[in-house]
């Protein structure tokens, strides 16, 4: 579920506003956006994925965490670390290759 959008990191392209399938997001004028609707993110990672500057932290699990500290998401990586777990944006080696049904898909070729 997504838990934080970095006031910090931001840099207020709205990126994840458009990309989220449920609309978990409201645009605020010269401000970072706001999380809206909680309740309705799918844990899809759509936004954590699309936002260039990993300002976002997707918790894995679908229910709300009860708080939420930036300054231990940073210290442990956590801000974009779904994106980066699975190679996405510049500078990162892509982990597809290595997924076991690309394995499987490649050996049934």
């Amino acid at each position: 579920m997504i838990e934080l959008v970095s006031a910090s990191r931001c840099i207020q392209c709205n990126i994840c506003v458009n990309v989220c399938p449920t609309n978990v997001f409201d645009k605020v004028p010269d401000a970072p956006p706001t999380i809206a609707r909680q309740s309705d993110c799918q844990t899809c990672f759509m936004c954590e994925l699309y936002c260039p500057v990993d300002a976002l932290y997707v918790a894995p699990q679908v229910d709300p965490l009860d708080a939420v500290d930036e300054r231990l998401l940073k210290e442990a990586e956590l801000l974009g670390s779904y994106r980066r777990n699975v190679g996405w944006g510049r500078e990162r080696t892509s982990s597809a290759q290595e997924d076991s049904t690309h394995q499987v898909l490649k050996l049934m070729k």
